[in-house]
């Protein structure tokens, strides 16, 4: 199994490699800024990791905070943020559960590939912890401000068909916390099935390459889901 923990507090570096393959239709931020235009808004990010929402996000929006439980992983943010200059950032080591922030200080909280952890890491109280992490994003936001949450809905697959440890979760957004969605490709583009091989293997196995649906370009087939709830 892939050990996440290992590779989010010792693996920045090769994490971001995986991640710059992704979505090179760029369909995330076409999706993102059909369900809030994105100009001018204070935005509080959970989970940032390496910093991939946050550099999207950044050029376009007023202020953005990146939290994440991984120092190591915010590193890499810090280095690709300062590199492009701007200064309407900052980052800080945070639990989605517990948030250093103001209240009704943001426009958007978001969230990418993360929130999930609070469901499948708390097998018993899923629930609970998830709430918490529900209720601190709603709690940060101003009036009329909106929850986004970005989760896989499978690796090589053309169609949604989200891991079943993430069903309950999921289904929970929908039918309980009353989250809109929907989903997008973000396919992976290699040069070559061997580099294909050697991004992904540390995160996916390597027997994820069975499932490359192009070898010219080379194209290894993602479908993110997108939740959101205007508040």
């Amino acid at each position: 199994m892939t050990d996440y923990e290992k590779i989010y507090n010792q693996q920045a570096n090769e994490y971001e490699r995986l991640v710059a393959h992704e979505d090179y239709q760029e369909n995330i931020f076409t999706a993102l800024k059909q369900i809030k235009p994105l100009e001018g808004l204070d935005v509080i990010e959970l989970g940032a990791g390496t910093g991939r929402l946050t550099c999207m996000l950044a050029p376009v929006v007023k202020t953005i905070q990146a939290y994440d439980i991984s120092a190591h992983m915010l590193e890499v943010a810090a280095a690709k943020l300062e590199e492009s200059g701007l200064q309407n950032w900052q980052t800080g080591i945070a639990d989605h559960r517990e948030l250093p922030v103001d209240d009704q200080s943001a426009d958007l909280a978001i969230s990418g590939w993360s929130i999930c952890y609070t469901a499948i890491d708390y097998e018993e109280t899923w629930q609970r912890e998830l709430g918490k992490a529900l209720n601190e994003m709603k709690r940060a936001l101003r009036p009329g401000g909106t929850i986004v949450i970005l989760e896989t809905l499978g690796t090589g697959h053309k169609t949604p068909t989200p891991p079943d440890e993430m069903k309950p979760y999921l289904a929970f957004l929908e039918k309980e916390a009353g989250f809109s969605s929907t989903w997008i490709r973000t396919d992976y583009l290699f040069e070559s099935v061997e580099e294909a091989k050697e991004v992904t293997g540390f995160f996916f196995g390597e027997e994820m390459i069975e499932n490359i649906i192009s070898t010219d370009p080379v194209i290894l087939p993602e479908c993110t889901g997108i939740w959101w709830l205007h508040v």
